[in-house]
Order: structure tokens, then sequence, then C-alpha cells
């Protein structure tokens, strides 16, 4: 890190200039095809693959007050969207370019920071029109040529389910579209590894309507997106009576669903949308990853097939969970219905046990240890402590705490402890002794799943424990893998815990390269975030920079009025006069060079996308799109209209044109403008506390009544 700041003025403006040479790392990570980086920790000589803006900063030693609150700024961005941190890294270091670039013209500090944050808010509000409804891009891509499958893979989706389920459907892989419908047993098939690799299970079965994820309440008309099913080849005689995803219910209900599947199978549907919900949004969004792809149409079937069964429709994330496996094959991965997690080979051992047995379950909401406390305990203060230290108790207290908390499961006959904290090793101990399974660092999530459907109630301390808060009905095995397998990964082993009607599911991620397994993960859950914030926000924007390209469009348009302020009631937000006056009168200055980080911007998706030679290359595009959009007379009608075309940026991340698939690439709307927003708050923050270094916070005191509200969040 040190070697970036190599050629920093240490005169003027250092907190800008360690910003632009921070997010210059990050040059590589923006765009669809990103170059991933290797991070090696010098201590342990040990290296992990990153490739996003989270991970990068994460590994750095920031030790600089700018680089703490990019790193802060990049978190609090993936805590609420888990998406576009590499762009909000990128702008922040385009835009400290341009306010340097700006201070080096003599630009008052208060016009750049008024016109920069005028021009922001006029560039959200011109982007409004490149949003579309998730509906209509459910309906624009189903009337197009492409179709879910786009994505084929050998990948194993769904894993075996002994208890839930009794039969599976398969699709042949020489033509998903019209797919070869084969029930088999749900196990059988896993046996003959030969046979599976010849099939491929579909990631669209029975995908639910995207209609009733977004239609408006008001709304009362009838979709044309509705129903729920797959089509089957017109030559296929055999029926699938029933799916996996019912085996949860009763008969009746088996009974009841039967005549709509066969309906789907019966031949094509009149409207193709019907086949396949959101497969098209899932892939939209996914920007070229197709393992995780596969993954979630998955996943959103199994939802929507719940959510139509119970009468809602809804895509939960809280039902998600991954488990990471290192040392298998990434061909592996799958979505396993339950709870999917590693233990010790001792704990397998009592799992063994346990298997094909229904287990009384406890859920402990906190760390199952002796010194643990909640959060806002208060010590009695009438109460003085002579010993604190817990290793002098090991021989008298602690082996009392031991017993006590052993008797108290094996009097409530429990089999199986879920904890959301930690575990005292020498209780695991004990309890594995007494036949006794505890797991954890779970998940609140996932103990919320099986309190549902066990009847179980989490207590934080055992002595809380009553005969009403253990569950029953859990069962445990030792997780199982494509080819039927169970896996024993040497110090951990992999194992399966479900209930009947559980909706909890476990997407297993595999790799045999360690320093690849937190990449693969991050990239899954990206694109979870991506599917979930569209669906609440029920609309996206075009992508492939299509919304950067009207920003810059729009902004090139205001800097030729140089004349006029960005905002016409801008005068009306400053106390100083002078402070609107100056603004005006520098806006030209300050606006070309947030052009400037707009055509970088898209420079580098193009360059990172192969398909500009050179960053030369990719604004000389940049500047012909520009000028065709002036001609037209309409910036957004041209963009739209070079979108669908498939034309917008050719050959950029707008299309899979190199894959030979065609798919529009679509973005979320709150998470982008946010990382936007994020950017220029971080930017003008540093910009004050340089300037306040500089001149003295005397002459920045009208500043700071204008920028104080920009950075509420930091």
């Amino acid at each position: 890190l040190p070697m970036a700041f190599r050629g920093v003025n240490t005169r003027r403006h250092i907190g800008l200039q360690q910003l632009s040479s921070l997010a210059l790392a990050g040059r590589t990570l923006l765009g669809p095809m990103k170059s991933c980086k290797f991070v090696v920790d010098e201590s342990t000589n040990q290296s992990t693959l990153i490739c996003s803006a989270v991970r990068l900063t994460e590994s750095l030693d920031l030790t600089s007050a700018a680089g703490q609150l990019l790193n802060e700024t990049i978190q609090a961005q993936n805590k609420e969207f888990r998406t576009g941190m590499s762009t909000l890294l990128f702008l922040v270091g385009a835009w400290s370019n341009a306010v340097l670039e700006c201070l080096q013209q003599n630009v008052p500090v208060s016009a750049i920071v008024s016109v920069l944050s005028e021009a922001l808010n006029s560039c959200c509000e011109t982007v409004y029109c490149l949003q579309i409804s998730i509906h209509d891009v459910n309906k624009e891509l189903c009337s197009s040529s492409v179709r879910p499958n786009a994505y084929k893979s050998k990948t194993c989706q769904i894993g075996c389910d002994s208890l839930l389920n009794p039969q599976v459907f398969l699709y042949s892989q020489k033509d998903i579209s019209a797919p070869e419908v084969i029930p088999v047993n749900s196990c059988s098939y896993l046996e003959d590894d030969s046979n599976f690799k010849k099939r491929l299970v579909s990631p669209l079965a029975s995908f639910g309507s995207i209609a009733s994820l977004v239609k408006p309440a008001a709304d009362k008309s009838t979709s044309v997106i509705s129903g729920s099913g797959v089509i089957a080849s017109s030559c296929n005689k055999q029926k699938l009576t029933h799916s996996r995803y019912f085996s949860t219910l009763g008969k009746s209900h088996f009974s009841s669903q039967q005549g709509n599947f066969q309906r789907f199978l019966s031949g094509p549907s009149a409207d193709p949308c019907e086949c396949y919900g959101l497969g098209h949004l899932a892939m939209a969004l996914s920007h070229g990853n197709q393992t995780s792809v596969k993954l979630l149409q998955n996943i959103v079937a199994y939802q929507q097939e719940r959510a139509e069964c119970r009468g809602s429709s809804q895509f939960n994330i809280a039902e998600i969970v991954t488990c990471c496996l290192l040392g298998l094959p990434e061909s592996y991965s799958h979505v396993s219905p339950g709870f999917v997690t590693l233990v010790s080979p001792e704990q397998a051992t009592v799992i063994k046990y346990f298997e094909d047995k229904l287990l009384r379950i406890l859920l402990m909401d906190g760390d199952l240890t002796e010194q643990y406390r909640h959060l806002g305990f208060n010590r009695p203060c009438n109460v003085r402590t002579i010993l604190e230290d817990p290793s002098l108790l090991e021989g008298r207290d602690g082996d009392l705490w031991l017993s006590s908390t052993l008797d108290i499961l094996i009097s409530f006959e429990v089999n199986l402890v879920l904890v959301k904290g930690n575990v005292c090793e020498n209780l695991m101990e004990r309890c594995i002794a007494n036949s006794i399974l505890v797991i954890g660092s779970v998940t609140r999530d996932v103990l919320c799943a099986f309190g549902e459907v066990t009847s179980a109630q989490s207590v934080t301390y055992l002595t809380q424990l009553n005969a009403s808060c253990v569950g029953s009905g859990a069962q445990v095995e030792l997780w199982k893998a494509c080819d039927g397998r169970a896996m024993d990964l040497g110090e951990l082993v992999p194992v399966r815990i479900k209930a009947r009607g559980i909706p909890l599911l476990t997407a297993v991620l595999t790799t045999t390269v360690a320093s690849k397994m937190q990449l693969i993960e991050d990239q899954f859950w990206t694109l979870v975030y991506r599917l979930h914030h569209a669906l609440n926000d029920e609309k996206v924007f075009l992508g492939g920079g299509a919304v950067e390209l009207l920003c810059l469009s729009h902004i090139q348009m205001l800097a030729e009025q140089p004349s006029q302020p960005a905002n016409k009631n801008a005068v009306k937000e400053f106390r100083n006069p002078w402070l609107a006056a100056s603004a005006t009168e520098y806006t030209s200055v300050v606006l070309q060079a947030l052009a400037n980080g707009w055509k970088q911007y898209l420079s580098v998706v193009l360059c990172n996308t192969a398909k500009a030679a050179s960053e030369l290359e990719a604004c000389t595009s940049v500047d012909h799109h520009l000028k065709k959009a002036a001609e037209c007379g309409s910036p957004s009608a041209y963009i739209l209209k070079e979108f669908r075309r498939g034309a917008l940026l050719r050959g950029g991340s707008g299309h899979f044109a190199d894959r030979g698939e065609g798919l529009k690439v679509y973005d979320n709307v709150t998470a982008k403008t946010e990382a936007w927003r994020r950017a220029l708050d971080l930017v003008l923050l540093v910009l004050q506390t340089d300037a306040e270094i500089i001149t003295g916070p005397k002459r920045n005191q009208l500043l700071n009544s204008h920028v104080s509200n920009e950075f509420m969040f930091l």
C-alpha cells in the first residue's frame, strides 16, 4: 500500500490524493468481466483471491484517515445492498481527480461543493426515464429469442433429499427448452455417477409468475404473466404425477396440484412467459455469473412453489443460507433443502447414531458458555467479585456448571442443540460422550426456521428451559454429494439438518481452490441481493453503461450553459449570496470535470471487457454515442433505442455478445444511485477536511452549513 502513495503531493489536499490512489487499485474490479486479484498475507504467506471492492479494502492496511473513511463507506454500501461497491470505489477515485482538477484551476471549494451536489441530484432525476418495471423486463425478454437456458452447465443443482423427495424430474441436456420429463426415485439417479452426468436437473422447473411478485394492489386486471410449470416435448408420453416441492404437504394437496402440473406438461403454453417467471430477471441481473444464477433459479423455483401453496408470493432471503465445502469440484455445487453445515469428526459419529431418528431440538439465542451474559446485563451492585479468572475455577465452579448444564439437557431428553453463538469446548466434549449434538455459530434466521416447524422456542440461558421450549421432529444426516456418497473432508464433515416442512434452503458452494472459496460465496450473495432489491424496487435500470452514458450526456449539456446554475433555486440554498455567485461563475469548469469522471467510468468498463484495445479507443466509442445522442435531440430516446437494438456501447457490458447469448443486462436502481451519492459525499467530506487543514476552520464556516447534511451517514 505505501507504494500507492509515492508521488503524492504532501503540501495540498492529501486526503483527496490518497482516495485517488486507493481507488486506482480497484480499476480492474469494474464491470461484469472483472480481473481478480491475489492478496497475499506477508505474515502467513497465504493468498486470497478477491474480486470486489469490499474484500480489497478489507485486505489493505488502511491507516490513513481517508482510507478508513473509504472503508467505512464501502462497508455501509455492502451492508445495505451487497452490490455497487466497485462502482462506488471507482467513482470515489474519479471524482477525487475531478475535484483536484478544479482546485488546480483555482475554483473555490464552495463552488465545487454546490455544483457537484446539484449536478448529481440533476443526474439522478434525469435517469428516471431509463427505469423499467420488472414486469416489463420479463415481458420484453420473453418476447425475444432468449430463453433462460442460455447458461448450460453440468452442475448438480438439487441435492438428494430422501425424506422430503419421493420423486424429482430431470431434463435431458440435449434440449432444455423442450425437456424430456423423467420421473425417478429421489436418490436412484445419484447412485450411478455416469448416468447422472448425462442428465441435468432443470433450474427452471415450475417457476412462478413474476407478475404475482410485483403487481400493484390497485391493479385488478388479469396479468398475462401467470402460472408456473414447464413445457414438455409433444412426443413425451411420460407424465409427472407430482413434484418434489409438494412432498412436505398432505396427500390432498398432491391431488389438487396434480392437474396443474399435467396441464403444463400437456403441451406448449399460449404465453411463453408462464414458463420462466423470474428466470429472465435473475440472468439479466447476474452479469454473466453462470454458476450463481443456476443456483438462484433453483431457489426461486422452490420458494415460489411454496409461496403459491401458502397463498402468498415473495422471494425470501431469510430462508437462504450457504455452506462452503473446500475440496470438491465446483460441479458439486447445488441447492439442498434444510440446513447444511460443517461439524467435527467426533460430532459426525453422533450423527450416524441419530440417522433416521426424530430428534428433540433446543434453540439457544446466545453463547452456551458459563461466562455469557446477554446484551444489557448489569451486575448486581451489592455483589463483590473475589476472583474472575475462569482458569482458576475449572476444577470447582467450572465442573459444577458443566455438570448442571449437562443434567438439564439430559433431563429434557434433548438430542440436538443449535446455538447462535459460541459453545464451551468442554461442554461440547461431554455432550458428544452423552450422544447430544451441539452446533454453534448458527444464524438467527436458521433458528427461526427450525423454531417454526418444530415448535421449539429459543432461550438465552439453560436455566430458562422448560418442556414447552423443546421442539421435536428434527432429523440429521451426513450430507451426500451429487453422486450419493457421504463426504469426509478431513477435519470437518458436512451434515444436513432438516425437519418436515422447513422452508430453509442451503446453497452448497464447492471448489478445490482454497483462495477461491470466498469469491464464490460473495458472487452468490451479490446475485441474491440484486434480485431481492429489484423485487423491492419493482424496477431496474438499463444496464451496460446506459445510465452512465445518459448522465454524461446530461452533464455535458449543462456544461454548455455556463451562465445558468445547475439549479435555479441554488441562490436560495445559501445564506451568503457570494457562494451562489461563485458557484455560477465556475459551473462550466466543475461540470466538465464531473463529466470526465463519467467518461472515465465508461471507458474503463469497455477496456475491462476487452472490447476496446485502449482507453483512447474506448473514449472514441463513447464520444461517438454522445454525438449521435445529441443529433437525435433526445439522448434518453437514443440510448433506449440503441439498448434494445443491442448496439449501445457495442461489445461492452450491455450484452453478452461474446458468448453468443444476446442476453441484456440490468442494474438495481436504489443500489446504484446510493453508490453515486455515497461516493460524492465521501469526496466532499475529505475535501472539506483538507480545506480546513490548509486554510483553517474559520474560512470554511459558510461551507460547513451547506455540506454538513451531506455526511450524516458517516
